[in-house]
């Protein structure tokens, strides 16, 4: 079964005629449609899924030839700037004789919003995401493929930061080396592996880090800053991580040659041993809340303030269910890919150890791998 074709059982289940759907990351992985231009350049995508009938892709001419290549659907109409109604052409007729209509609230352009509040009673308007997240949770085997693919980049980019960072570097010199690194893992793994010679083994995301007196600066960019001896510099990979479309979670705090304020040992030790404490509680059969509480309690145990979630789901979104989060009650199944945090933040200082794991039946198998034993940490 496709996964368009489980869409369509879920529709049904559902009682929706169509689902509209608009969520580049969703579009992706119903059709293998990537790489058109997208709402930043005024130009609406939308894939229409019947729960009987031909699926509709609409999509900009421009962009027609890569759709062609790429997108599994039943039927492509591609609009052009300033020609008839453009993208609007073919929603009439594709929702006019239908009951209930699915969209993605969150994830539908305003532009394209409003149309269909003007075009479809709200009556008939359902919400749609639920049913696409929940079907996204449990990756397929392909998907765990790609997961242990990008599992292999970020750790190929994780050692070309270490070895770039040194007093006297500036912080774009580390930027440059880990974007060659997984460039280069991702191209090779690509060849190796897959036969889609149109995906591009480029990272394409500003290198996360902080050094020095910024290293609290938490989703810092890569900078002309220059690294001193005895600093911590933190290097964060969740961005950069994109292999075949492909998320994960990947995080470490290092020092350069020594650590000249020992106060930030024991900040560092707390943040390891609460990811440690996470690890110990994530397996499947568990709620996605209780990972959090674990790694909750020994940073507040320890007397550091209540801490962010402790983690994430993630696949072809950065961010995807569950969450490790005080509140979330997903029991967590076998198939899952989680990021895992380890965390603690001081006014001065801020240690974090990330890892990402797929859950198996009967624990988890770790695929990003990088020291993080404070002696191995210090460069």
């Amino acid at each position: 079964m496709t996964n368009l074709d489980g869409l369509r059982a879920r529709l049904t289940e559902e009682n929706i005629d169509v689902a509209l759907i608009t969520d580049d990351d969703n579009v992706y992985w119903l059709t293998g449609y990537y790489d058109y231009l997208h709402m930043e350049f005024g130009r609406p995508t939308i894939l229409a899924v019947p729960r009987d009938g031909d699926s509709l892709l609409i999509t900009p001419t421009i962009d027609l030839v890569m759709a062609e290549d790429t997108a599994k659907v039943d039927r492509i109409a591609a609009w052009n700037d300033g020609a008839g109604d453009e993208w609007r052409a073919e929603l009439p007729s594709a929702l006019g004789g239908t009951g209930r209509i699915g969209i993605e609230p969150d994830a539908m352009p305003p532009l394209v919003r409003r149309y269909i509040d003007g075009l479809i009673h709200e009556s008939r308007i359902a919400d749609v995401s639920s049913i696409l997240t929940d079907m996204r949770m449990i990756k397929s085997p392909q998907e765990l493929q790609l997961a242990r693919h990008a599992g292999e980049v970020a750790t190929a980019m994780m050692a070309a930061g270490r070895e770039t960072i040194a007093d006297g570097v500036p912080e774009y010199e580390v930027a440059l080396a880990t974007s060659a690194a997984g460039t280069r893992k991702a191209a090779e793994l690509l060849a190796a592996h897959y036969e889609d010679a149109a995906m591009s083994p480029n990272t394409h995301f500003l290198q996360i880090m902080a050094s020095g007196e910024e290293i609290t600066r938490t989703h810092h960019r890569a900078s002309t800053r220059v690294m001193r001896r005895g600093e911590p510099v933190f290097l964060c990979f969740c961005g950069m991580t994109n292999f075949h479309r492909f998320k994960l979670g990947f995080d470490r705090t290092f020092w350069i040659d020594e650590i000249a304020d020992p106060k930030q040992i024991a900040v560092y030790e707390v943040a390891l041993a609460s990811q440690q404490a996470a690890l110990k509680a994530l397996r499947p059969g568990v709620s996605a809340e209780s990972v959090h509480t674990a790694y909750a309690e020994v940073i507040q145990t320890a007397g550091y303030e209540y801490p962010f979630r402790c983690g994430r789901a993630t696949g072809f979104s950065f961010l995807e269910k569950p969450q490790l989060v005080t509140g979330d009650k997903t029991i967590l199944q076998p198939g899952m890919v989680l990021a895992v945090d380890g965390s603690v933040a001081v006014p001065d200082f801020r240690a974090q150890i990330g890892d990402s794991f797929i859950l198996t039946e009967d624990g988890y198998e770790q695929i990003t791998h990088h020291p993080k034993a404070l002696d191995d940490i210090i460069i």
